[in-house]
């Protein structure tokens, strides 16, 4: 995945792009009714005659940007785009491969360089929503597992390797108990579920990471967890996503416009919210009269 980061931000700097990490935006700086820049958490300011937030709806509307410049028939919808996360992350360093039963061998193969997936049936698929239905995490949840370092061996020393598991379902809101409580619990059921289809995995593990929704959350700043920054269901999708009558990437704050995952067609790694966007806004130049 850092692949496609880099490979953008070659292009980007190409363009003479500069690009700064580590710099949090606390505010979106507007001057009547219009976007002239933002100001950093160090309070630096940095003015620009566009600004393009790849922020959820919630982080740009009600954080970054006064809420008391918004219209309430705005800000009421964003306010209840639905979230619900329910995805865990489990990282694995491990000595060796998994040795899987369906395909036996410890030797780099085509399937460890592939996306795994656990999840035999739709009922099984079914089950594991259950649980969640009902505020706990899945006893038998749907895997994602991806070994990146079968295709980058600098992910790892020689002879090892990182697997990364997205686990489906865990829902951000337990029922009983907190994510604190319950996270290696969580960390527990995924290396068995992953077991049952390659023995050898728990004796190789090294390090292991659990990162439950509200991780997600903190660290990452999604909210609920929800990697796709906000569910991607029939009422928040095409026209409707972030909102109805906002589906263009652009906002009521004028030179303001959003280019994330909440806008359309949705999370994943398609790059189209973002080529969307700067399509729209070279689009408003070109009316403008920008070159």
């Amino acid at each position: 995945m850092r692949s496609v980061s880099a490979a953008l931000s070659e292009a980007a700097k190409r363009y003479a792009a500069e690009i700064r990490t580590g710099a949090e935006v606390a505010r979106i700086e507007v001057k009547d009714q219009k976007a002239v820049g933002v100001v950093l958490a160090t309070g630096e300011e940095i003015r620009a005659p566009v600004v393009v937030s790849n922020a959820d709806c919630h982080t740009t509307f009600d954080r970054l940007v006064d809420p008391a410049l918004l219209d309430p028939h705005f800000l009421g919808p964003i306010r209840k785009i639905k979230f619900r996360g329910a995805v865990a992350k489990v990282n694995l360093a491990v000595a060796e491969l998994p040795d899987f039963k369906s395909l036996l061998g410890k030797a780099a193969g085509p399937h460890h360089q592939a996306v795994i997936q656990i999840g035999p049936s739709v009922d099984y698929l079914e089950r594991a929503f259950d649980d969640a239905k009902y505020g706990r995490f899945s006893a038998r949840p749907f895997l994602e597992v991806v070994i990146p370092s079968v295709l980058d061996p600098t992910l790892a020393p020689a002879g090892k390797h990182v697997v990364s598991i997205l686990a489906q379902f865990a829902p951000y809101h337990l029922r009983e108990g907190n994510w604190s409580e319950k996270r290696e619990a969580l960390g527990d059921v995924v290396v068995r579920t992953l077991a049952e289809h390659a023995p050898n995995l728990p004796g190789a593990i090294l390090h292991r990471q659990v990162l439950t929704p509200g991780d997600l959350e903190s660290i990452y700043g999604l909210p609920e967890g929800n990697i796709y920054h906000g569910e991607q269901t029939l009422d928040q999708l095409f026209f409707m996503r972030p909102v109805p009558g906002w589906a263009r990437y652009r906002t009521p704050i004028q030179n303001l416009y959003l280019c994330g995952a909440g806008t359309h067609p949705g999370g994943g790694v398609s790059g189209a919210p973002g080529y969307n966007a700067a399509r729209e806004i070279l689009w408003d130049w070109k009316k403008a009269g920008i070159r």
